[in-house]
């Protein structure tokens, strides 16, 4: 099935908490979703901190808002020895590049990107099991490594997504770059980008093929500061859509601040794309789902605000789309849903 960008979005509330602590920061968001055959029912794996990642699953096809969603803890990693930097967050199950939220099988496995760490630089690993339940068995060496020193991923490769092509037999990481030096741009020189990279079944690591999405070069887009992770939707007016969440606010050279390499607010919106093979040609669209000062007062009593960070779509057979997307304070952020309204 292919979809169009939702119009209207109805807020459901709150769908996981954070873990409180004293003191420190705790993080529920950068959710992703697949179908489970297992449970049989949705399984959500998340950015969970601490420890940096967590999953849930929710036993209803249907019911996906606030009250369904199950929370089962920590990953189960079968030789967690291998975690490069001895941590990791934000993992995502490669998907069918065709079939939302479903995952891919490939070699008999299904397989796992996540984001794990070389001193304080975060870089990309993967892992495979036999169910999503886990064990999952991780690769001993990055995915996807930091690039040269001039490269839009010197200091970081973040937030990656990932998506099987049957008919290529070839693997399609989204990934979010962060640089070491200005890039040559006019807007946000120092802004991440957003990156891709390929891999052929059998082959050990990616292989880069540069920014598809750097920040928007229009002086106030929403997407014009940063840019940070992407989620591929097969589309209907147009052959790709991206949900990806972005700033209009640039980096700045000297800034101290926690937030220094993603000043607010995150916002989330959808990019385009009518090639192919969604490595080249994508297009931002002009305005996000919603600015930060737009949220209603009874969301921001319920913990949103600030920021709306990853945004990602659990598709519905009926053409709607559930959004789930983290929001609050840094460090103390939260995951909310909103859910579109039927398409015309």
């Amino acid at each position: 099935m292919r979809y169009d960008i939702p119009t209207q979005w109805e807020r459901q509330g709150m769908i996981l908490e954070r873990m409180k602590t004293e003191k420190g920061s705790s993080v529920a968001g950068d959710p992703c979703i697949v179908w489970d055959d297992d449970i049989p029912g949705w399984r959500m794996v998340l950015f969970f901190s601490p420890p940096g990642h967590a999953q849930a699953i929710c036993p209803s096809r249907e019911n996906i808002g606030p009250g369904q969603w199950q929370f089962q803890g920590p990953l189960l990693f079968s030789n967690p020895e291998a975690l490069l930097g001895g941590r990791t967050h934000k993992p995502f199950v490669v998907m069918d590049a065709l079939q939302p939220n479903r995952a891919a099988k490939v070699d008999g496995r299904f397989w796992l990107v996540t984001v794990s760490y070389t001193g304080h630089n975060k870089i990309i690993q993967r892992a495979h099991a036999e169910k999503l339940a886990g064990p999952w068995t991780l690769e001993t060496t990055p995915l996807i490594d930091r690039g040269a020193d001039n490269d839009f991923d010197a200091k970081h490769c973040d937030a990656v997504t990932g998506y099987y092509f049957a008919d290529r037999q070839e693997f399609l990481y989204f990934y979010m770059g962060y640089p070491l030096q200005p890039q040559a741009r006019e807007f946000s020189p120092r802004g991440s980008a957003q990156g891709v990279a390929v891999q052929g079944i059998g082959d050990s690591h990616a292989r880069k093929l540069g920014v598809i999405l750097p920040p928007c070069q229009q002086a106030g887009h929403w997407s014009s500061g940063w840019v940070g992770g992407l989620q591929l939707i097969p589309g209907r007016s147009h052959r790709w859509l991206a949900v990806i969440n972005a700033s209009p606010t640039a980096p700045l050279s000297g800034d101290q601040a926690v937030h220094r390499e993603e000043p607010p607010p995150s916002l989330g919106g959808f990019a385009y794309c009518d090639d192919e093979y969604p490595v080249r040609g994508w297009t931002w669209c002009p305005d996000p789902i919603e600015w930060v000062d737009d949220i209603p007062a009874d969301a921001i009593a319920q913990g949103e605000g600030v920021n709306l960070w990853r945004q990602h779509l659990l598709c519905l057979p009926d053409g709607r789309m559930a959004l789930y997307y983290n929001s609050g304070s840094y460090g103390k952020e939260q995951l909310y849903m909103k859910l579109s309204t039927l398409p015309q």
